[in-house]
């Protein structure tokens, strides 16, 4: 009969912890690459929409907020960290 018990396998990093799903297949985090790329294309699009047969410019005014509001989230994501890997 096969043993349901989980072999522990040494990923070589001392602050990993043991319950992470990751720990198997080494990788942990986030892909803020992947973020901000996503960020600056929704942007993007949103500024695309501001051409329009709507009349009034309140939804240009959100639009214009939301979309600024993301491209700068991906150019502060751009900004190197210092001592990003210590944490």
């Amino acid at each position: 009969m096969a043993s349901t018990e989980v072999a522990t396998i040494d990923t070589g990093w001392v602050r990993e912890p043991a319950d992470a799903p990751s720990a198997r297949f080494g990788w942990h985090g986030v892909a803020r690459k992947s973020i901000a790329v996503a960020a600056v294309v929704v942007g993007l699009i949103l500024l695309g929409m501001l051409k329009g047969n709507h009349v009034g410019h309140v939804e240009d005014i959100y639009l214009v907020v939301i979309a600024v509001a993301l491209i700068g989230y991906a150019l502060f994501q751009m900004i190197p960290r210092k001592g990003a890997w210590k944490r």
